[in-house]
Parts: structure tokens; sequence; C-alpha cells
């Protein structure tokens, strides 16, 4: 599975989730999108639940790596 990896943890939060969402606008079918995020993006997941019809929410994953670290992986149908 190829797509792009995002490091949020130096964005400022009010930028996250529309940067989230224009780089996975930018994903082809079948792609996912990594997130590196210092915090569980729990709030992100419903969003995008709710919001992005390509969205594959069964396919979603998330990792806690640390007291400060989530990785969290979006796939797009």
């Amino acid at each position: 599975m190829t797509g792009q990896t995002l490091d949020l943890r130096d964005v400022p939060p009010p930028e996250r989730h529309p940067k989230v969402f224009d780089a996975f606008d930018e994903l082809d079918s079948g792609e996912a999108l990594t997130l590196v995020n210092d915090h569980d993006p729990k709030p992100l997941y419903y969003q995008m639940r709710t919001e992005v019809e390509s969205f594959d929410a069964d396919e979603y994953v998330v990792d806690k790596i640390g007291p400060d670290q989530f990785i969290a992986t979006l796939r797009k149908e």
C-alpha cells in the first residue's frame, strides 16, 4: 500500500485537520495516509467517517508508540 506520511506534531492544532483533508484528497484509491500525532486522533476519525465518503473507516488503525506519539493509518477506498 502506497501513500504518504504527515507528521502533525509541530503543526498548530487549527491547521491539522485541513492539512489532513488536503493530503487525503490527493491519494488514489487504495492508498493510505499515515499520520504521526501527539494525541489519539479520534476526533479526526469521527470527522473523516462522517464527511469523507472515500474514507475506509473499517481499515482505520491507530497505534500508541509512546506517551506523546500516535501513528494512525487512514485508507482511501
